[in-house]
């Protein structure tokens, strides 16, 4: 076994062990409640820096984009390519059973037939046999007066329901601003918005573009979108995980 092997080994068994001491029925709840859920301290300061300076490095990466360019607000991404860094994959791979229980009673309430299965790789052999075989999960870097346009991260015919954005940067420290936003469209209602508080560190998960909410006569269906207030001053980085791979 490889060096490399090992290392990847080592940082699964570690995500699992983060992942899994979680109070997942609480967060379960907050998903329900409110479309977000917040994992503390999902990743060490140590883990964020190191994340954060493989931006520079192409090596790790199968497309760059810049956001003015497209009309996306301003800033930049770079979408990683397989295999994922150990951390990033091993994350990925503990996160998604947590979350598939979520969107398969989600899609229970709205009334969708689609399951999830337990395993994530059994969830990416889907993708890939749709013709969806490009990773997407992704590292952003903002600077001063850089900000995200609300959106969906819709990459093909296959989404999965929930993703996770994790800051890498400390708010106050290395930038001011730059709030994580989630707007929610309610039928025949104004939309909702929530701002959500986060640290370095710390994961949000959060709903992609539907959820059911529990209304008088039922569950009905709200249209989410997620972007990132106008950084003020300094730089901010965040990794995206995103469960369901692109065309």
């Amino acid at each position: 076994m490889n060096a490399n092997i090992r290392i990847r080994q080592r940082a699964s068994q570690v995500a699992d062990e983060r992942v899994v001491s979680y109070d997942w029925k609480a967060l379960g709840a907050d998903l329900d409640t409110y479309g977000c859920a917040v994992l503390e301290n999902l990743i060490s300061p140590e883990e964020c820096k190191a994340t954060a300076d493989l931006y520079p490095h192409e090596e790790h990466f199968r497309s760059h984009i810049v956001m003015a360019r497209h009309g996306f607000g301003k800033g930049e991404y770079r979408y990683f390519k397989y295999p994922l860094p150990g951390l990033i994959g091993g994350l990925r791979t503990a996160l998604y059973p947590h979350l598939a229980t979520v969107a398969n009673a989600w899609n229970g309430r709205m009334g969708i037939d689609q399951r999830y299965p337990a395993a994530h790789q059994d969830y990416l052999h889907l993708c890939h046999d749709a013709g969806q075989k490009r990773p997407t999960p992704l590292l952003l870097q903002y600077k001063t007066g850089d900000f995200n346009c609300l959106h969906q991260d819709l990459y093909g015919d296959l989404t999965f329901p929930i993703q996770v954005a994790v800051l890498l940067s400390e708010p106050g420290r290395d930038f001011i601003g730059g709030e994580f936003v989630l707007t929610e469209q309610r039928p025949r209602m104004q939309s909702r918005a929530e701002v959500v508080p986060l640290r370095q560190g710390d994961a949000v998960a959060f709903a992609v573009h539907n959820r059911p909410v529990q209304g008088t006569k039922g569950n009905y269906r709200v249209n989410l979108r997620h972007g990132v207030s106008r950084i003020r001053s300094g730089h901010r980085h965040t990794v995206g995980i995103i469960f369901h791979d692109a065309r």
